[in-house]
């Protein structure tokens, strides 16, 4: 199935149903009085998290959604039906934005979990409401009011405390495939990776986590280049970035050089993200002799001027993986209890991921203008082209 993570579609609550001008009519009865019932309530729109969807495909092709109308009251006092409320299911990790004022109206973070985005009309009154000691006879209603109209901007974002960040062929797969039971396409080209894999690393029996494998990155991706920056988005709720660095580059590059492409295209996309806990893991040691390892271990680091974590591992043959998940798996524990006991620090964590993913779509955003841009000035070349062509005429 397609991965879809962006949709922008528009949802229309129901009308309330009008109230009814009806009087009492029976044999015998020569002034029944008023009996107009009120209209039935205009249906809402509701959106509901759900873990079995990992897409917003569904929403990329119906882009308009219409709750029922309520019904208008009748005669002898009948309330109209109100209209069967709209659920509208998505993924676990969406967030529901308003195209028009850019607020977020929600962030469905766990399953079941619902939120009403537009509320339906409420209903009209019958003239039976009217009726009064001085007016025996109202002809007075009230019409049903109109249901909120939205345009909506849903944004899915998965879920997940560790995420891997990388070139293309960096052992992003391999590495989810050794600690968990995902099976990511692995294969002996770069960008094997076209969407974001998740997988459950079980620590012990009580202890387990969730990383996150995106497509890789390559130089110029903030501007653009390769798959881009727009799956980067899938790491502003990450806890722990993990840094994989290939030490044996096909290309024959310095892995220092392939190492500070990433951090390069990471803080032109979010200054914020890059601020995040980051671990240094360098793979494919396997492919090195034993006793070069640790001297090009410390090459790396010292040329990358690394102060921070690094684990030497290789995802193929799993030397070095059991540290890295032990490390990370107490690293989330200690932040998840330090959040829970501080309600500062939630605050602070909150206002963090806000600020990335503020940052991310205003980088996105700006990526899409220059793409669109480039493409108006390239139209506009060909044009231009047309106008040069010399027209010759052959002689009779």
């Amino acid at each position: 199935m397609k991965f879809v993570d962006e949709a922008t579609i528009h949802i229309q609550a129901g009308k309330g149903g009008d109230g009814c001008v009806s009087f009492r009519r029976e044999k015998f009865i020569a002034k029944g009085g008023p009996n107009g019932g009120d209209g039935g309530d205009g249906a809402s729109i509701w959106f509901e998290a759900d873990e079995n969807l990992n897409t917003l495909i569904e929403y990329q092709y119906k882009r308009s959604y219409q709750a029922q109308n309520g019904e208008p009251g009748k005669g002898r006092d009948m309330t109209g039906r109100k209209g069967e409320d709209l659920i509208l299911k998505v993924p676990v990790g969406t967030t529901i934005r308003d195209q028009d004022t850019s607020e977020t109206l929600a962030d469905l973070t766990e399953h079941g979990q619902q939120v009403r985005i537009a509320q339906g009309g409420f209903h009209g009154l019958g003239n039976t409401r009217f009726k009064s000691s001085v007016n025996r006879a109202p002809r007075q209603f009230t019409k049903g009011s109109m249901g909120e109209s939205r345009n909506l901007r849903l944004e899915l974002k998965v879920l997940a405390d560790v995420g891997l960040l990388g070139l293309p062929n960096a052992g992003k797969s391999t590495l989810v495939r050794a600690v968990s039971a995902a099976r990511p396409k692995v294969a002996d080209y770069p960008f094997t990776t076209l969407m974001p894999n998740l997988g459950v690393v079980r620590v012990d029996s009580l202890q387990s986590f969730v990383i996150a494998d995106i497509p890789g990155l390559i130089e110029g991706a903030a501007d653009g280049a390769g798959l881009g920056i727009r799956f980067l988005k899938h790491l502003v709720r990450t806890r722990l970035l993990l840094h994989l660095v290939d030490m044996v580059p096909l290309d024959e590059t310095r892995p220092e050089d392939n190492a500070r492409v990433i951090l390069q295209e990471l803080e032109k996309f979010s200054p914020t993200l890059m601020e995040r806990p980051r671990w240094l893991v360098l793979n494919k040691l396997d492919m090195l002799p034993p006793e070069d390892r640790d001297e090009a271990v410390a090459r790396v680091v010292d040329a990358m001027g690394w102060t921070g974590p690094v684990y030497p591992i290789s995802a193929l043959s799993g030397d070095g993986l059991q540290t890295l998940v032990q490390d990370a798996s107490r690293h989330l524990t200690e932040m998840r209890e330090r959040l829970a006991d501080d309600p500062e620090a939630q605050q602070a964590d909150a206002d963090t991921r806000r600020q990335i993913e503020e940052e991310a779509r205003e980088r996105i955003a700006a990526v899409a203008v220059a793409r669109r841009a480039r493409r108006d000035r390239k139209d506009d070349d060909d044009d231009d082209d047309d106008h040069d062509v010399e027209i010759e005429y052959a002689p009779y």
